[in-house]
Formats: structure tokens, sequence, C-alpha cells
């Protein structure tokens, strides 16, 4: 099954209590794809770059599935770039630098064999550029999922619930959902994002596990504990490409579906962090998800008895 990203394909420095890497690949749309191709190698990638980004890099993405025919290269111009550092916690961290470059004017056209995708993830950009995305195609996609983020809440408000009204998956943070909805209680949240057109709300909590949400209904996921945690940028990425990777290998969009999805995208998002960038995305296999996901499932397993 066909599925179209949306994302930015970028470089990234990085600094944490751990080390720092600077000038790695990175970008939403990176990250995306590279948790989305454990699932499914129809991947059609929207996004813009400038004559900077190595092309082996790109070479990589479409030996694994990727197709870049909507990948925009502009000559003589650079790519978007993003400087961070992460606090000791490893939860919060400042923004360093950010050089827009390409995405100053990005207005993306896509190609026709990508106007009838059967999934559409619209990775974190200016809902303005999420609009030009959905008005291009020639008939809904089975399932458009979302992300965004605080800054466009702040600048954007209008256009992002133009999003909001075409989507059926939102996926964001709890302090994004508390921003949009302006109520703490991330129930009450999940209650009002959804009247604004989302019937699945999915809410991320880093450390603390996702929860998803679709009418009275909600599941919980861990994270995943690990001994070590490098750097997690990208890790919200990665966990809606493996999520959303896997709906759309499945083909099944029903509400356990999701709940099956969910625990893939944490599992993916686990893989994330452990290294800088998106490195350790690109050496796992196939095996080593499955085996992380059985220790996943094992963490949640338990029985209970009776009360009388």
């Amino acid at each position: 099954m066909s599925l179209l990203v949306l994302g930015t394909v970028a470089f990234d420095s990085i600094e944490t209590p751990f080390g720092k890497a600077e000038r790695i690949i990175g970008g939403a749309g990176t990250y995306i794809c590279w948790s989305a191709t454990q699932f499914n190698n129809q991947v059609n990638l929207v996004s813009v770059i400038g004559d900077d980004f190595p092309q082996e890099e790109l070479n990589k993405l479409q030996q694994r599935g990727v197709s870049l025919e909507g990948l925009e290269l502009r000559k003589g111009e650079k790519s978007f770039y993003w400087s961070g550092k992460y606090h000791l916690d490893m939860n919060s961290r400042d923004t360093l630098v950010t050089e827009l470059n390409v995405l100053a004017n990005f207005s993306p056209v896509l190609p026709d064999i990508y106007k009838t995708p059967e999934v559409l993830l619209l990775g974190n950009f200016a809902p303005a550029i999420q609009l030009q995305v959905l008005d291009q195609l020639h008939k809904r996609p089975r399932l458009v999922a979302m992300d965004t983020m605080n800054f466009w809440m702040d600048i954007a408000m209008d256009d992002l619930k133009k999003v909001l009204e075409r989507v059926d998956i939102l996926i964001i943070n709890d302090e994004e959902a508390r921003q949009l909805s302006s109520h703490h209680s991330l129930v009450k949240a999940a209650r009002i994002i959804r009247s604004m057109g989302p019937k699945y709300l999915v809410i991320k909590k880093g450390e603390h596990g996702a929860l998803l949400f679709y009418e009275e209904k909600v599941f919980f996921v861990p994270a995943l504990p690990l001994e070590e945690v490098f750097d997690p940028t990208g890790a919200g990425d990665t966990f809606a490409g493996g999520f959303i990777g896997f709906l759309s290998k499945t083909k099944d969009f029903s509400y356990d579906n999701m709940k099956r999805a969910l625990v893939y995208g944490s599992v993916m998002a686990s893989f994330c962090v452990e290294d800088f960038g998106p490195t350790k995305l690109t050496q796992i296999s196939h095996a080593d998800v499955y085996n992380r996901t059985l220790e996943f499932l094992s963490m949640m397993e338990v029985s209970l008895e009776e009360i009388r």
C-alpha cells in the first residue's frame, strides 16, 4: 500500500550530556522514512534540499524503497539546518541555530504518481505546506495522519485548524496537546482536539510512553526502559513512521490495529534514541525489530487473580 510522506530532509548539530554530533543527517522526513520502511517499501517522499546534501545519503534511502521523485533539489542553495543542546534530563532542549535556507520559500509540487496515495503522513511542516499537499491529491487517501508543533499553533493556527479538519489521525506530544486544547487534562484535551476533526489522537509522552484516544476509548503503551539514551532527536518522527508504516503495511485501520501500531511506533523510537541522528535506524534488521517487539510485549504481560 503506497505511503506518501511530507517531511523535512536536513542537517542537525546536536549536543547531549553524552556527546556532540556536528552536521549529521536529520529532518522529520528522514526519520519517518527510515522507520516506515521497516514495514512498507512503497514510501514516496515530498521534501526539498540544497545541493549541499550528500548524494550517498539519498542513495541509502532509495535502496530502502523510498521514492525521491518528489524531493526537490535547489542548486546553489543550502539545506535546512538546526542545532540544539539537550539538558541533563534529556526531555528539554534549547534551540541554538535554525537556518531555514531552502524551506524559506518551499512550495511542493507533487509528481503525478504521488497524487493517489492510499495513506498520507503529513510530517511536521508549516500548515500551509500541508494544505498544498492535500490540495494536489486526486482523491482523498484511505488514511491521513499529521504531526505538528507548538510553533505552528503560535503563528499559523487558522491554517492548522484547516488541516485538522481533513485528517484522521493527529500525532503530537503532551505539551502540544495542552496548548492546542487549552486544557491541562489530557483526557479533556483529547476530546476537544478530536472535535476539531481527527477521529484518532496519539499523544506522545517521551520516556513515559504514548496514549491513543478514539471515541471514549483510551489505550496506553509505555516506553521501553533503556540503559542509555544518547539522542532523543527524531524519536517522535521515528515513532510516527513506525506507527503509520505498520498501518500502511497491514491495510487495517481499525482501533485494535491502531493499538498494535502504537506498539511498533514505540519499538522504533526505542532504537532511534540509542545513537545520534538516524544512525541506529539505518543499521537494524527486521529481526532486530521483531525481537525488540517481543521484549516490549513481555514487559507489558501480566496475569491477575480474580478479586472476590
